[in-house]
């Protein structure tokens, strides 16, 4: 997958590639995860928790589903919120997972303003310093980002994974 994903940034493969590859990996995975489990007697350490949702307002999915599958295969925990997820959703689970990296998605330029009110909720609930947020889709850029509060922004699902795996190592 990891190939897949730098051939995917490269502008290589497409997202049909991607969902594509991401389908077969799941169905290794399904096979391989009990035996693997068995076999180390446990489940195995995560890198780290990431919480995603689509912002309040925007129904748009493929690209979310894409980070939290590129996410889970890279190791992280992924709490998925879905989609229309409304700002205090996002604040109640990060005190529930103490995740430390948060996603929000959005496509619809409509999204940018669900976005900025839901950094300022988590700013709000005083948790705005113990977590990275980052957001992503559509027509993001550094403007948008600047707009929202956020961290950062992914242009695509492994700039998101790239992220997250830097702010888990030096959180």
């Amino acid at each position: 997958m990891n190939i897949v994903g730098q051939r995917f940034a490269k502008g290589e493969y497409f997202i049909p590639d991607l969902v594509f590859s991401g389908e077969i990996l799941k169905g290794i995975v399904q096979k391989l995860e009990p035996k693997l489990k068995a076999a180390k007697g446990k489940e195995a350490k995560r890198l780290g928790k990431v919480i995603i949702g689509t912002v309040a307002g925007d129904i748009h999915d493929i690209g979310k589903d894409l980070v939290v599958f590129m996410l889970d295969v890279s190791g992280f925990e992924v709490t998925d919120l879905g989609i229309d997820v409304p700002a205090q959703k996002f604040v109640d689970a990060i005190k529930k997972t103490n995740s430390t990296v948060v996603e929000l998605s959005g496509f619809l330029t409509l999204a940018f303003d669900s976005m900025k009110e839901t950094v300022e909720a988590i700013k709000k609930a005083g948790l705005r310093d113990k977590v990275k947020i980052m957001i992503g889709g559509g027509q993001i850029d550094d403007y948008v980002k600047n707009y929202t509060g956020a961290d950062a922004f992914g242009k695509d699902a492994m700039a998101g994974v790239s992220l997250a795996k830097k702010w888990v190592g030096g959180m």
